[in-house]
């Protein structure tokens, strides 16, 4: 009976933190970083101000976790083994390509770039919770890949950055800036696959043969 009880109550503990991250989100972007309260973050999202400052004990605290809440499916899926690198970082593209295309990122990234002037320390956060982490699970794919001798890449750094932003730059980055940017599956597709196919020319010690399964 305890564990269903246990069970019960951390389920309602992770809905009431999905709620306080999102009102949070809203606010934020509608309102500014500075001028949203914790108190009006509790009455948007429906809880009880104890129940916030029990999750999140300052606004920082907050904001660290819509970072998480924005990188968390990065988090939840293994690299994919190496041995061909067309396969590899095909996964890792398409991966990519579905994180930067949810709305709670294109939320992340406007409050931090509207608040970069005031609160550097929320772009730190987001580099050093969210876009560092990611990146550096690519850059240990690539270096795996090349200790295996599918390839050859002297500056993994490089390697990392010019796939991820072959991709981004097509399918993110215009969201920020371009009302209404939208493209369509076929064209994500076509952009992670060419971006697979250029640093497979580049760095590949063979021609790469795409698995047929």
């Amino acid at each position: 009976m305890s564990r269903v009880v246990t069970t019960y109550h951390q389920r309602v503990a992770q809905e009431k933190r999905a709620l306080i991250v999102t009102a949070a989100t809203a606010l934020f972007l509608e309102l500014g970083y500075d001028r949203t309260s914790l108190a009006q973050i509790a009455e948007r999202s429906g809880v009880s101000r104890a129940t916030l400052f029990k999750q999140f004990p300052s606004k920082a605290a907050l904001f660290d976790a819509i970072v998480t809440e924005s990188w968390s499916t990065a988090d939840e899926e293994d690299p994919p083994p190496a041995g061909n690198v067309v396969d590899g970082l095909g996964t890792i593209g398409r991966r990519y390509a579905k994180l930067l295309s949810q709305p709670q990122m294109t939320d992340l990234f406007r409050i931090v770039i509207a608040e970069l002037p005031r609160f550097p320390e929320l772009a730190q956060a987001q580099f050093s919770h969210g876009k560092l982490p990611y990146y550096e699970s690519v850059r240990s794919y690539l270096l795996t890949e090349h200790e295996a001798g599918t390839v050859r890449i002297e500056d993994v750094d490089l390697a990392a950055t010019q796939f991820l932003g072959m991709i981004s730059n097509y399918v993110f980055w215009p969201t920020l800036l371009v009302p209404g940017w939208e493209v369509s599956a076929e064209r994500v597709a076509q952009v992670v696959d060419e971006a697979v196919r250029t640093v497979a020319a580049r760095y590949a010690t063979t021609r790469p043969q795409a698995s047929t399964n």
